[in-house]
């Protein structure tokens, strides 16, 4: 008995995704087809300069916008940021330090926190065995 393992694909979007690209800006051949686990361990491996030049310069979905300004998803609708930016963008952002890029910013800090917070509060709580 020959066990035959099938190609794993996905959908560009969600390789997009696993790169942490935005999809509107990938090539046409990489929009309109399929892609295999392979093809994208290669891509992350050894990035095609579109693939470099995209991380490098954008356009950024949004969680990478979101990861380089320091705020939340939800942080961005709030400052009215609900397309992609580029890198030139982003920097500009942060820059001008808007009001709202500053409250998210703090924002995201206090939950950051609090999220240290409760982790620890957890692992003190695994400790205490009684030992």
């Amino acid at each position: 008995m020959t066990s035959q393992q099938s190609t794993q694909t996905m959908k560009p979007a969600t390789a997009a995704k696993k790169l942490g690209v935005y999809l509107a800006a990938t090539p046409a051949e990489f929009r309109e087809g399929v892609v295999s686990r392979t093809e994208l361990n290669a891509l992350q491996a050894d990035p095609p300069e579109w693939l470099r030049d995209l991380r490098r310069h954008g356009p950024h979905p949004r969680p990478v916008v979101a990861a380089k300004l320091g705020v939340s998803h939800s942080g961005l609708i709030r400052g009215g940021i609900t397309e992609p930016l580029t890198t030139e963008q982003i920097e500009e952002l942060k820059r001008e330090r808007p009001e709202w890029l500053e409250r998210e910013r703090a924002t995201q800090a206090e939950v950051r926190k609090e999220a240290a917070r409760l982790r620890e509060k957890r692992a003190e709580q695994g400790d205490d065995s009684g030992a």
